[in-house]
């Protein structure tokens, strides 16, 4: 339900009724393609009570990001003493908020419509035209005030691989698509995310098991690693493993033996665990006798 503060919101709006009641799923259309400033206080409202409540959550939040350089006093983004933030920050955010697919649902539409309970009609439209006029852009938001001047969040994802532009204060508008478009073809032209391993790509070494059913076990990688590298870079790198002289049964199949250290021409970049490619358990009573028997020969 749409407070009287909420609906009462300056600067970007749905025009929200106060006293009605609205889906969740229309607050976060028009939050996100919109920039609704009464659609966002009324989620803040509904999740925590108030909006001073909400912002709270959101510091709390940046603080758990490491986010050093931003503080928020509202959630609107309206022009506040003491509320401020960074490009690093922005992006940090915008990398975090592509955990969650089902934003992308609302960020990647151009046009929609907000039916009031009413029945009366909002159109919404993206303020991010790249969401129309760029291949593979699908988010994130524009912002601007004339403290800020003019905004831009922007990503887009090309051949598996997501980059984000961040563009703040400009003097105008388009300036800030322009210089968004450049960093991402920038990006793309130069950059490719390779997949450097894969979770249980075996590294080529075994070792000894004292007292196993086996006398010794492969290693693989515990983890995969994909990695955002230049035109060329992909044959300066190496792989270093350190492991242990022998291994003691039992052994369980993904049990940590060592580490390997991914090297860019010749700089650590990456530490991947080492784990037994397979289970070694404990000889069974046949099995130690034979062994007894092969030893006493």
């Amino acid at each position: 339900t749409v407070s009287k503060y909420a609906a009462n919101q300056t600067g970007s709006q749905a025009f929200l009724d106060a006293g009605a009641t609205y889906k969740l799923e229309a607050l976060l259309k028009a939050t996100i393609i919109a920039s609704a400033n009464d659609a966002a206080v009324a989620l803040a409202e509904t999740m925590a009570g108030t909006e001073e409540n909400f912002v709270e959550k959101m510091n709390e939040k940046a603080a758990s990001m490491g986010l050093e350089n931003t503080h928020y006093v509202n959630c609107t983004g309206l022009p506040a003493d003491g509320q401020y933030t960074c490009a690093g920050d922005v992006a940090k955010i915008a990398g975090a908020l592509c955990a969650h697919p089902d934003y992308f649902k609302y960020s990647s539409i151009w046009m929609d419509t907000l039916t009031h309970p009413s029945g009366r009609v909002t159109d919404l439209t993206n303020t991010n035209r790249l969401v129309r006029f760029y291949e593979g852009c699908d988010g994130f938001k524009t912002g601007s005030t004339n403290e800020a001047k003019y905004c831009l969040c922007a990503t887009a994802e090309k051949g598996g691989m997501r980059l984000i532009a961040v563009v703040l204060g400009v003097p105008n508008s388009q300036t800030r698509f322009d210089e968004a478009r450049a960093m991402l073809d920038y990006g793309f032209a130069t950059y490719s995310r390779e997949d450097i391993a894969l979770p249980g790509d075996l590294i080529g070494a075994q070792l000894p098991v004292k007292l196993g059913r086996k006398e010794q076990v492969d290693v693989a990688l515990g983890q995969g690693l994909s990695l955002l590298l230049k035109a060329g870079q992909k044959s300066g790198l190496s792989f270093e493993a350190t492991l242990p002289e022998s291994l003691t049964a039992p052994v369980e199949k993904g049990q940590e033996v060592g580490q390997v250290r991914i090297l860019l021409n010749g700089a650590v970049i990456a530490t991947l665990p080492a784990v037994a490619a397979e289970t070694v358990p404990l000889p069974g009573m046949l099995d130690g006798f034979t062994r007894l028997v092969e030893n006493w020969k």
